[in-house]
């Protein structure tokens, strides 16, 4: 591998002087991911301006054997985007190339530099009276390459999809430096491998994508946005059921938020509305919405159809004894109100103190078996732990994070290996996944060989071997 100063030389002649960042305080915010678990080091991060640079950027670094971390917004939360503490690697970040392509009304569809903010595109279509509905938390500060490269998932994924289900095409370079132009938004195109859906998922050990092509749908007209309180968690799941039943699958949201978390959110942010009076031990906050604009249009006693809908579905949920109580938000300020809830959970979480974090996937026929057998493991691991199990049921998407009892614990990291076998072990019998949303990264790649199909596995080696075969994509990620 050369020395430091041929690096340097050799990016600053590819992308210019103030592309490229050596003084330790300026590249400091791209050696530590977003949670501050894993802080590496690198000889320089460098901001490609264009695909033909990232492509000679890893053309270079391919020949000389100099490691590649690709980074967006750097808000992953697995350590997937953070260099090792070798030194050895270039940090190579999207955040120039974070530009609306183009926008096409006819097919429905965008295309966009892979360091465009999630939020701008978000608005690009909104502004066009449509709709990209991949949406979480950080919208403001990740980028869709990021997004695209560890297939997240987020709040509308119930009626959606995640990342995969509305990407339609991507541009990719390899690690040998040729460019792969897959951009087509053609929906049907059966010419051999789907190599798209290859690299949707990688974190960037397979090559950089550069571009995409994102599938655009019609804008919401109408939104009811609702908080019940459930029986239970199989409740929960008839609820859901029922919901998707009555509104012809216009579900876009179906959270379920235990009561702990709950109140962790009410003790952290105490102008926080409580959205009903007795808070059981597992809530439902659900949102559908319709693209009709009729559904807009209140009828003759003033209430919109969807909020009539809305109120069908949860009177005849209090009969069957589903739900105990429930709101729903009948003006804006409300909406925000029953959202805040949501919203501030991980930040609630952060103020709660040391957590071990998860992002899991369960068969939703077996989540509530699953959810209080961990539980009761976390409890004789660790007495006193606060299960803060909350997500994405409608799809089967937990962060089932578990939080240092109020008493405190002399040293409550040393447990997490015992909480990841203990997940692990529930999950492997239950046939979860230790990986819904987020990736593997550093965090969970010592878990993924228990986890994973030993014939998939071996298959997954291959194609790294086969695409990579110098190893400098993202190193000591996911394999």
């Amino acid at each position: 591998m050369p020395d430091t100063n041929a690096i340097i030389t050799a990016l600053t002649t590819i992308c210019g002087a103030k592309s490229v960042i050596t003084d330790a305080d300026e590249t400091a915010p791209y050696l530590t991911d977003w949670r501050k678990h894993y802080t590496g080091t690198a000889t320089a991060v460098v901001h490609p301006g264009s695909t033909d640079e990232v492509s000679r950027v890893l053309a270079y670094a391919n020949e000389h054997g100099v490691p590649i971390v690709p980074q967006g917004g750097n808000t992953g939360l697995c350590g997937g985007a953070t260099p090792d503490t070798s030194g050895d690697a270039i940090v190579l970040s999207l955040k120039r190339m974070d530009q609306v392509l183009s926008l096409d009304l006819k097919s429905n569809t965008m295309v966009v530099q892979a360091g465009c903010i999630l939020e701008t595109i978000q608005r690009s279509a909104e502004a066009e009276g449509l709709l990209f509905p991949l949406d979480f938390g950080s919208r403001g500060t990740c980028r869709i390459g990021g997004n695209l490269s560890t297939n997240a998932g987020g709040l509308g994924v119930v009626r959606y999809g995640n990342a995969r289900a509305l990407c339609l095409g991507l541009e990719v370079v390899v690690p040998d430096g040729r460019v792969m132009n897959l951009l087509s938004p053609l929906k049907k195109d059966n010419t051999g491998y789907d190599l798209k859906n290859l690299f949707i998922g990688s974190e960037g050990t397979l090559g950089i994508i550069t571009a995409a092509t994102l599938q655009l749908f019609p804008a919401h007209q109408a939104v009811v946005t609702a908080f019940a309180g459930l029986r239970d968690i199989d409740a929960a799941i008839s609820l859901l059921n029922l919901c998707q039943s009555a509104s012809g699958g216009r579900v876009t949201t179906f959270e379920l938020m235990p009561k702990s978390i709950i109140d962790n959110v009410m003790e952290h942010y105490p102008d926080t509305v409580q959205p009903i009076a007795d808070i059981p031990a597992f809530s439902a906050f659900i949102e559908i919405s319709s693209t009709a604009p009729t559904d807009a249009m209140p009828g003759l006693d003033g209430t919109m159809p969807l909020n009539n809908l809305m109120e069908g579905i949860l009177e005849a949920s209090l009969e069957d004894e589903l739900i105990n109580d429930a709101t729903i938000a009948t003006s804006g300020n409300q909406r925000a109100a029953l959202w805040a809830i949501r919203e501030l959970t991980p930040e609630s979480e952060i103020k709660a103190g040391v957590a071990y974090k998860s992002d899991i996937s369960i068969p939703i026929e077996h989540m509530a078996e699953f959810y209080h057998r961990a539980a009761a493991a976390a409890e004789a691991i660790a007495p006193g732990v606060r299960v803060f199990g909350f997500g994405h049921l409608g799809d089967g998407n937990l962060h089932y994070n578990l939080c240092i009892p109020r008493q405190g614990h002399p040293d409550f990291m040393a447990l997490f290996p015992e909480f990841d076998t203990m997940l692990s072990g529930l999950l492997k019998q239950y046939g979860g996944s230790i990986s819904a949303e987020h990736g593997i990264g550093q965090k969970k790649r010592h878990l993924l060989r228990d986890a994973k199909d030993a014939t998939a596995l071996a298959v997954m080696e291959a194609i790294k071997k086969a695409l990579d075969p110098n190893g400098i994509m993202n190193p000591g990620k996911i394999l």
